[in-house]
């Protein structure tokens, strides 16, 4: 410390003659200082290390002539016993020195630095051997010399490998005393031990490991880094119970989705919580720091679909692009995307403008190189977007901005109309008039056959698209998807807010499925397929559907929550204009189909040819607030749509908890009274 504040003293002086060259001296003594003293005190630990090795080596020569003659020394080797000392201690200290033995980590130590500790013993043997035959007459008994290299190596390895076997043992003491969370970690791979190991060496470790689990059941019985092998997966409930495991850990990145889901079904009762290392981390940089909650990511019944940055940013990198409904959870994912991979100019355009507002300063925030732009704007008007168009002449626009909540829609089918079907068009028509060369819609598997106003307005909005393809030098592209987890007002949201209420969460049906896919895998599918010239109308493999109530069940296992017991499910209907099961291809879509990188390319039917004289007479059936004459053009736009119906029959009857109120089906949208004139 003194020598700090002199050096800081010597800094404030002014530059006056030779100051310069003191300060640099001065800097210079000390480095030197640190230097010297952090040998002086790395000094100590090598030669304890140094000496604790002479001690061994003394007391089992010693241990092995007393043990080769059981206790009844002849004289003559009590007379050369010095000198058979002073070699063993020198040879056995310039092979351990060779072998950087009194370099030691003793919280790193591994296997290979064990056969090194093996291998000096070894040459210390030979060489004693050599030297004892050399200055001593006839040398010792050969069993001495067996006897001491066990000795000294026993001896050898308890000084490196005890003291880390103490502390992992001190520490599991600690972790107990102070509460840490009993954990079994499943799995009995590399991946498991890597985990395991960090977790036991980690001082501030929360979790006290018990154990594994597996699906090999060869592996059952055995011990990984001194952990027994607990059970087999199946059995993993009963062993929660019988130790009072708290944390279930997946230790593999690439554990199967649907083993993920049998595990959390298997403990629904037993009060656990899950964590699980995420797909995106790399093995060699395994660690307890990288364990996340289990997420309905992880329990898609698929492999998560991953794009190329490179076939991205080739894409649009240098290149101006502008997002409508930049605000929402696709919206902003896609400019945080488009950004990332380097575009020249993004415009984000929405109507919430505090959302909007916070997206764009996040962006620019962290790529100061993009220029970013904000336009407040309705896509439901048209020569606002127009004068945004010629201001930022973009080359590629996004049209994100629709009203998606299927039971609002269902009673506010004219402004679905508005925002969906003609805020398609006008966001389509501007893309034309500036000259852009690629347009791209973010359609819904809700438009595949509709029952509800939100799938059938996006149903005619792809119809827009096709129409205005057909004579536009602009390359037009929707794309189409499910369900995205953790969206606003998405299903995910909802049942967590229910589940930290205490309950219930609310299913429409037992055996209701949708497809679901992430965030990221939404933006990608949309940059890759909508930009790449694929085709007008892309759908991404979306894998086998989810139960929504199995996935209800299975957050609140991973809540820690048992099903039906702590936090009841309750099945309230079908709502208006939802369907119990979703699709993503028409039966003509079907028919063709081609595939890239788990993207299929379907040929769309031609859209009527007096689609804007019929366009014409939905727009003033809109703008006159005529809901019943909305729904009546609606379906004769779309003939495969169903209005006011529900798809599939009600849910049967189920046990439920008596607090539940039951609940009662809205009244359908044609028996609605029409809204009152302005006064």
């Amino acid at each position: 410390m003194r020598f700090k504040a002199a050096n800081e003293l010597l800094a404030r002086v002014p530059f006056a003659k030779g100051a310069r060259d003191w300060r640099e001296g001065w800097t210079a003594l000390l480095d030197s200082g640190r230097a010297l003293s952090q040998t002086f005190f790395s000094a100590p630990r090598r030669l304890t290390l140094l000496a604790s090795d002479a001690l061994a080596t003394v007391l089992s020569l010693e241990l092995a002539v007393w043990l080769r003659f059981e206790g009844q020394v002849p004289s003559q080797y009590l007379r050369e016993l010095p000198v058979a000392l002073a070699a063993a201690v020198a040879c056995r200290l310039a092979c351990n020195w060779a072998a950087s033995l009194h370099r030691w980590s003793f919280r790193l130590s591994g296997l290979p630095d064990a056969v090194r500790v093996a291998l000096a013993a070894v040459a210390g043997s030979a060489l004693f051997m050599l030297v004892t035959y050399a200055a001593i007459p006839g040398g010792l008994p050969r069993s001495v010399y067996a006897l001491e290299l066990f000795l000294s190596t026993s001896a050898f390895g308890v000084i490196r490998f005890g003291p880390r076997f103490g502390a992992s043992w001190m520490g599991d003491r600690m972790r107990t005393w102070s509460g840490a969370e009993r954990a079994i970690i499943v799995g009995s791979g590399s991946e498991a031990e890597l985990l395991a190991r960090d977790l036991q060496r980690t001082p501030d470790s929360k979790y006290l490991l018990l154990g594994f689990a597996t699906t090999d059941g060869n592996m059952v019985g055995c011990r990984i880094d001194g952990r027994p092998v607990l059970c087999h997966l199946r059995d993993l409930p009963r062993v929660i119970r019988r130790l009072g495991a708290q944390m279930v850990l997946f230790a593999d990145p690439c554990l199967p989705a649907a083993l993920v889901r049998e595990t959390l079904d298997r403990c629904a009762e037993s009060r656990v919580r899950f964590k699980i290392i995420p797909n995106r981390q790399q093995l060699e940089r395994l660690s307890v720091a990288m364990l996340e909650d289990v997420s309905p990511e992880d329990l898609l019944p698929r492999e998560s679909v991953a794009f190329e940055d490179a076939e991205i940013r080739a894409l649009v990198r240098g290149r101006r692009a502008l997002v409508t409904g930049a605000g929402g959870s696709i919206g902003s994912e896609l400019c945080r995307q488009l950004a990332r991979h380097g575009v020249r100019q993004l415009v984000m355009l929405d109507m919430n403008e505090n959302a909007l507002y916070l997206n764009s300063r996040k962006l620019a925030e962290q790529f100061p190189g993009v220029d970013v732009r904000v336009e407040v704007a309705d896509v439901r008007e048209q020569q606002p977007l127009l004068r945004i168009a010629d201001r930022y002449r973009p080359e590629d626009v996004f049209h994100a901005a629709a009203h998606k909540h299927v039971p609002l829609m269902e009673g506010s089918p004219d402004e679905a109309v508005k925002n969906n079907v003609f805020g398609t068009l006008h966001v389509a028509r501007m893309a034309q008039s500036c000259g852009a060369e690629r347009f791209v819609l973010i359609s819904t598997d809700k438009a595949v056959n509709p029952s509800s106003v939100m799938g059938v307005t996006k149903r005619v909005a792809e119809q827009v698209l096709l129409e205005l393809a057909q004579k536009s030098r602009t390359r037009m592209t929707a794309v189409r998807f499910g369900n995205v987890l953790g969206s606003a007002g998405s299903v995910i949201p909802i049942f967590k807010q229910q589940i930290a209420a205490g309950g219930p969460v609310t299913v429409t049906h037992p055996d209701c499925t949708r497809y679901f896919m992430t965030i990221p895998e939404a933006v990608g599918l949309v940059l890759i397929a909508g930009l790449g010239g694929y085709g007008q109308l892309c759908i991404l493999d979306m894998g086998e559907p989810i139960r929504i109530a199995e996935l209800a069940r299975n957050l609140i296992t991973m809540a820690g929550h048992v099903p039906d017991q702590e936090i009841p499910i309750v099945y309230t209907g079908l709502r208006p204009g939802e369907k119990l099961h979703e699709e993503l291809l028409t039966e003509q879509e079907e028919r063709t189909q081609t595939v890239r990188n788990r993207i299929k390319v379907a040929c769309c039917a031609t859209p009527p040819r007096d689609l804007p004289v019929r366009l014409a007479g939905l727009r003033r059936l809109a703008d006159d607030g005529d809901r019943e004459g909305v729904i009546q053009a609606l379906q004769e736009l779309v003939p495969t749509y169903r209005p006011g119906s529900l798809a599939e029959p009600a849910p049967r009857e189920l046990p439920r908890p008596a607090s539940v109120v039951s609940w009662r089906r809205p009244a359908p949208i044609a028996a609605a009274a029409p809204p009152a004139p302005p006064a």
